[in-house]
């Protein structure tokens, strides 16, 4: 199959497949360990103080590992749309957002907080903060962000079927975690779905990453495909900061959208009889006030089944068979849709490429409906999205449902308007009373019948009569 991209050595397939990218310290594992899994899943409110930026790493990081290659064995380059482009229809949704206002996301900057993004042809791309190295932003050894970067705005020629979203937006590359570089010591070893030391960031540079971002200035969405995975339990001080630099981003205006997470051997899924009382946590997914949390489907349209369960979701987008930008260093453009690891290849997946998508439709929604703050976005991505069957019109697995864009950039939503919510009306079960029935047609046809019968009998009595009177 064309398309493929592989590493040099042999890697982890986790790299691609896992939303849960970012190398994050240690939490409060004592408080983890004792912690109530009765807990609600419920966080507590965003009253923790602001991160302190830096804009640098934590620590001093080296790369160890050579960045990710393109496999020469192969040519070409796919030019098939993908199914969840064609499943969510937005070459549809562009055309209603050209028509109205020239371009798709011209002028809005998208902040992807990655594993960095390399320059590409098909994708405007300007470099931000850097977290692991001192590159800008600009390289991604990983092959992550530039894929996810890819979903949102890549603008490859016409005759290729694959776009980006919002191809017109610009991409601020913040690089805040890779796997290919590390501190040498196992100090940042991962209590979530990765559980070697061997990588860079951590919970506490991904806050700093969204407060940079939302202090900018000219940031309209931010793109997290990277969290992190924990049993159930307390908050930490590392995930208060974050808590913090979101709800700091969303109240001045910009809409912040996270990846639901993957499940793997460190990260169980929330299967539990009470969706309410998770076993694992998912951040920032579980700061739901403030992140459109997206979980993964599948061609058929069910849930995908790597992605996490939990009530924190807000709605679903295509994560499997994925295609995008090749991040591969290439003297041709091209895309890709493998990855190889070890030696064997398969498709791209997970639930970090379902976010982008929900990032590229909130850049269209805010192109479409300039007056609308973050909150608003990110409310109307949830009223127009295709509801599940659950009395709420929210579920665990799709939130509220897989996103429409079309119906995203056309529908009147009734809180904007100023209309509130109906209150609810309890229904009767029970049929109706039957209505008082008139007798009167019933007793004047009846009447007929029977004077029709006398009248009937009369006859036939008088003939048989005359019949036995007659002389032989």
């Amino acid at each position: 199959m064309n398309g493929k991209r592989t590493r040099v050595p042999s890697r982890a397939a986790a790299v691609l497949c896992a939303a849960a990218l970012a190398a994050v310290s240690p939490l409060n594992t004592a408080a983890q360990a004792t912690a109530s899994q009765d807990e609600a899943w419920a966080p507590p409110p965003p009253t923790g103080s602001l991160p302190n930026d830096t804009g640098q790493p934590d620590k001093s990081y080296q790369r160890k590992r050579e960045c990710v290659v393109r496999d020469q064995t192969r040519n070409g380059t796919p030019q098939e749309r993908p199914w969840g482009q064609s499943y969510l229809q937005i070459d549809q949704a562009q055309q209603l957002v050209r028509a109205d206002t020239g371009g798709m996301g011209k002028g809005l900057n998208v902040a992807v907080i990655d594993t960095g993004v390399t320059e590409h042809p098909w994708l405007t791309v300007r470099g931000g903060n850097d977290y692991v190295a001192p590159n800008g932003g600009l390289e991604d050894c990983d092959g992550h962000g530039t894929e996810v970067a890819g979903i949102i705005a890549a603008h490859p020629p016409a005759e290729i079927g694959f776009k980006g979203v919002a191809p017109d937006a610009t991409i601020i590359s913040i690089r805040q975690t890779s796997q290919d570089y590390s501190a040498g010591d196992q100090s940042n070893a991962r209590a979530g779905n990765r559980q070697q030391g061997d990588g860079a960031g951590n919970i506490g540079t991904l806050a700093q990453a969204v407060l940079y971002a939302a202090t900018r200035g000219d940031i309209s969405v931010i793109n997290m495909s990277i969290d992190n995975c924990r049993p159930a339990g307390p908050i930490s001080a590392q995930e208060r900061a974050l808590q913090a630099a979101i709800h700091y981003a969303v109240e001045h205006n910009v809409v912040v959208v996270a990846a639901a997470g993957n499940t793997g051997d460190s990260c169980k899924q929330n299967d539990q009889p009470d969706p309410n009382r998770p076993v694992s946590i998912v951040t920032p997914p579980w700061f739901a006030d403030d992140v459109l949390s997206v979980a993964a489907i599948q061609e058929d349209g069910s849930v995908a089944p790597f992605s996490v369960n939990g009530p924190w979701v807000s709605v679903a987008a295509p994560g499997t068979n994925i295609t995008s930008l090749d991040p591969a260093p290439s003297s041709q453009p091209t895309l890709a849709n493998q990855v190889v690891e070890g030696g064997k290849s398969g498709p791209i997946q997970g639930t970090s490429f379902a976010a982008p998508y929900v990032a590229g439709l909130a850049v269209l929604v805010r192109a479409e409906f300039p007056k609308l703050n973050a909150r608003q976005v990110m409310k109307r991505i949830e009223a127009t999205a295709q509801h599940p069957g659950a009395p709420s019109g929210h579920d665990q697995y799709i939130g509220y449902g897989v996103v429409n864009p079309i119906a995203a950039l056309t529908a009147i939503v009734p809180a904007e308007e100023g209309i509130g919510t109906p209150p609810p009306k309890h229904l009767g079960s029970g049929l109706p009373p039957p209505a008082n029935k008139n007798w009167t047609p019933m007793v004047v046809a009846l009447g007929g019948t029977g004077g029709g019968l006398v009248v009937l009998l009369v006859t036939i009595f008088v003939m048989h009569t005359i019949r036995r009177n007659r002389p032989a």
